[in-house]
């Protein structure tokens, strides 16, 4: 309920201050297990990529931000998940297959952090993909959330791993990583 109602407020919000506008959410499986990996450029990511929809979007988050009084309560009521950076955070993977095996959805940046210029992606999110079967959307953020100016975000088609899935080799992951990054850049116009 506290999501409905956030999610709610922050189209508002997002709507009036940042003229936020949704492309292409067709492309967004309605049930199923998703990952929506997206560029990442600000710590309005998160809710620019989930408001527009009408499923829920649980994130990671950096292990920091819930110990951070009253916001962490927040963005754990909301779905969000720890993840220990500067590792592999097993309890973060687990808690990610666990939600898509329940056929959820969750949003990722596989760059891991806040970037714009397209600079090498972390494997998690092609991990993830790979141990789930999840479909793989990709999500580009255009814009840089000036006040009253227009930011966009897109959602493409799904991700194809198809051949990856078929032929597995040592070298899937960064094939996987490459592929997702190519689709999320192919996005910005």
């Amino acid at each position: 309920m506290i999501y409905i109602f956030c999610r709610a407020v922050l189209r508002l919000l997002y709507g009036l201050l940042f003229r936020l506008e949704a492309q292409g959410r067709e492309h967004v499986p309605s049930q199923g297990p998703v990952i929506l990996c997206s560029n990442h450029l600000s710590n309005f990511d998160p809710p620019t990529i989930g408001i527009k929809l009408d499923r829920k979007v649980q994130f990671m988050a950096k292990k920091e931000l819930f110990d951070v009084p009253l916001f962490g309560k927040l963005i754990h009521s909301l779905g969000a998940f720890p993840v220990k950076r500067g590792g592999v955070s097993k309890e973060a993977i687990r808690a990610s297959l666990d939600l898509l095996k329940s056929g959820g959805m969750m949003g990722i940046f596989p760059e891991g952090t806040r970037k714009s210029s397209g600079d090498a992606a972390k494997k998690g999110a092609a991990m993830i993909a790979l141990r789930s079967g999840a479909v793989i959307v990709p999500v580009f953020i255009d814009g840089n959330y000036k006040l009253f100016r227009k930011t966009v975000v897109r959602y493409g088609p799904p991700v194809d791993l198809s051949d990856i899935v078929a032929e597995p080799s040592s070298d899937a992951l960064e094939r996987v990583t490459e592929r997702i990054m190519n689709h999320i850049w192919a996005l910005r116009k």
